[in-house]
């Protein structure tokens, strides 16, 4: 069931006290997407652990199973689930008989459009009220070009018939925009395109699927496209013969923003996040908390399945407002409204630019964010594509009722700012929370948070 289907669920955050402990967040979202696609595409049998047991990430398990991988969760002695893929290899899935629900998931829909426009049947998608209202355009677009046709409401919003190609073309695409999933998309079609397909982008975009080909042995060549350049470019040679292998999913740098900003602003408190992914184009948000006097100790180093992963040790410090260039948004666009957050309680002007892409997520939450932070007494504006937050080193007031959208993002945002204001924050509906982070209110409550059900006893 999707969320939206649900009763809404308020919640209200209070001022926490010092927030302790070592927790570990959800596996990574973007990563646990393409390690269940590839899984379908490799012969054989992929293991998955950490995998996000999100609403989105299942939707894509669902897909998969529909599009005729065998798919299945098991558990072992410790509680701990892995999940298993027994894949049909590259050209080898089926049609499915059924609409393609999506729910929630942006990132699923579009990779996964990708992929069915590379096969010669009729694929239907839909989504969410929130997945509807979202343009896929920018995927239509390229994909047209390698055969495929589609058909979707106007404006490129779901619901979505995709017809796939029995001749798929390979193609060479100049990306308008560092998306990584206007990118993946491209290259999961052109993984079932004889020779070589190409995608580049302005700035680099998250590189989590050229890692993932790279890991299931698909030949790639991604990097800039020249030296000193901004302009990224993958390139991939497509239908090769994939086996299937184990996956190790670290957790999510976007999700482990919550807790990490949790710690930062809220008196006393020291805490520790086990297994974090630290690939170097995820990481724009805690380069940013740094810059403004954050102490964020990175600790235990390592790389597993290609992934940069490490334990991050975060303690309360006195943030100063900076200026976050444009050319930074690709590697921390989904962190904007916990750095919004974290800005509201800084000393002076947080300047966000280039954040053009945040009024096509889940909600507009560039809008979503100012007007919550200023009903909850932040001076915060919106500028054409920028954002400004002037803090006064202080928590704002608070005391606000925000309105979510059925944006998980917003929500948890809101919780965190809602711990460390003079006055409780409530949101009107915490089931979107689920789609990437199901154990956020149970892991903050554990470190200290204060989060009840309003009108109701702590």
């Amino acid at each position: 069931m999707s969320h939206t289907d649900q009763i809404a669920k308020p919640i209200m955050a209070a001022k926490a006290r010092a927030l302790k402990g070592t927790v570990r967040v959800p596996g990574d979202k973007s990563i646990s997407h393409r390690a269940l696609i590839m899984g379908a595409l490799a012969v054989g049998e992929t293991s998955i652990s950490g995998l996000l047991e999100g609403d989105d990430v299942l939707r894509t398990a669902k897909c998969m199973s529909a599009l005729g991988a065998r798919v299945e969760r098991k558990e072992n002695v410790k509680n701990k689930s892995t999940w298993h893929v027994w894949g049909r290899g590259v050209g080898g899935l089926t049609e499915p008989e059924d609409v393609l629900d999506m729910g929630n998931s942006g990132t699923g829909a579009r990779l996964i459009a990708g992929l069915v426009s590379a096969y010669p049947f009729l694929s239907v998608m839909t989504g969410d009220a929130s997945l509807r209202r979202r343009p896929m355009d920018r995927i239509i677009k390229p994909l047209s070009q390698t055969g495929a046709t589609f058909q979707s409401r106007a404006g490129g919003k779901l619901p979505m018939a995709i017809s796939g190609t029995s001749i798929l073309m390979p193609l060479t695409y100049d990306s308008p925009v560092a998306s990584a999933q206007v990118k993946s998309a491209v290259l999961l079609a052109g993984l079932h395109a004889p020779g070589r397909t190409t995608v580049t982008e302005p700035a680099a975009s998250r590189d989590h699927t050229e890692r993932m080909f790279a890991h299931f042995g698909v030949q790639v060549e991604a990097g800039p496209v020249k030296p000193g350049s901004t302009t990224y470019q993958a390139s991939i040679i497509g239908q090769p013969e994939l086996s299937g292998r184990p996956i190790i999913v670290p957790g999510d740098p976007s999700s482990a923003a919550f807790p990490v900003v949790a710690a930062l602003l809220i008196e006393g408190s020291e805490v520790i996040i086990e297994n974090v992914g630290l690939n170097p184009l995820r990481t724009g948000l805690f380069d940013t908390l740094r810059e403004m006097g954050a102490s964020i100790e990175t600790i235990n180093m390592r790389i597993e399945a290609g992934e940069p992963v490490a334990d991050l040790k975060v303690k309360k410090s006195s943030l100063k407002g900076v200026r976050v260039p444009a050319e930074r948004a690709p590697s921390m666009i989904d962190e904007y409204p916990i750095l919004a957050v974290a800005a509201s309680c800084a000393e002076g002007e947080t300047r966000m630019e280039g954040l053009s892409e945040l009024r096509v997520k889940e909600s507009d939450r560039l809008s979503a964010m100012v007007n919550g932070l200023v009903a909850c007494g932040v001076d915060a504006i919106a500028e054409g594509d920028t954002m400004i937050v002037r803090g006064k080193g202080k928590p704002p007031k608070g005391h606000a009722k925000i309105a979510v959208n059925l944006d998980h993002r917003i929500a948890m945002s809101f919780l965190v700012l809602g711990q460390v204001s003079d006055r409780p924050i409530e949101i009107d509906d915490a089931a979107a929370i689920a789609t990437s982070f199901p154990d956020f209110i149970e892991l903050m409550g554990t470190m200290g948070a204060t989060l009840t059900i309003p009108n109701r006893p702590a």
